[in-house]
């Protein structure tokens, strides 16, 4: 574990102290996208749980919008929830999440973001995060990430 990024350490330590049954997975190929991380675990892309993050224009906050890979975040429904947003370049991601894009987890950050979970997950018994790297994921129940992130179940996605 000692030769594992910080990041992926940093997430696999908080689900250990939450007590989540499933460990990290350190996967051989990169899953910096929905799809890549689909194929490496052979599972459809709507089960990964991807990590979109926001700035919140008020007070800078990070906001983390987690949703199934296989639809696109409405950022107008997220600012309808949490207030104007705008775009968060890798800098900002980095500084307030302690990850880089293509490895946000959905706990163990920085600086706590303000989190919603997508309800679309839910269409799914089984899904997988990132861990704090690209080539790091957890499988987890979408009840688990409600409960691991305390965060509100939202319509947050472009109705289709």
């Amino acid at each position: 574990m000692l030769s594992r990024p910080e990041g992926f350490r940093r997430v696999t330590q908080v689900l250990a102290e939450r007590g989540h049954a499933h460990a990290p997975l350190w996967l051989e190929v990169s899953a910096r996208t929905c799809a890549e991380a689909a194929d490496a675990l052979q599972v459809q892309v709507g089960q990964i749980a991807k990590s979109v993050i926001f700035r919140r224009r008020a007070d800078e906050i990070a906001v983390l919008v987690i949703t199934s890979g296989d639809k696109r975040v409405d950022e107008k429904k997220v600012a309808a929830q949490v207030g104007a947003i705008g775009r968060a370049d890798a800098d900002f991601v980095k500084a307030r999440t302690g990850f880089s894009i293509g490895g946000v987890s959905p706990v163990g950050h920085a600086q706590p973001p303000l989190v919603l979970v997508d309800r679309e997950l839910f269409r799914f018994d089984e899904i997988w995060a990132a861990a704090g790297h690209p080539n790091g994921v957890f499988r987890l129940a979408p009840d688990d990430l409600v409960a691991l992130t305390g965060a509100p179940v939202a319509d947050v996605v472009v109705s289709t």
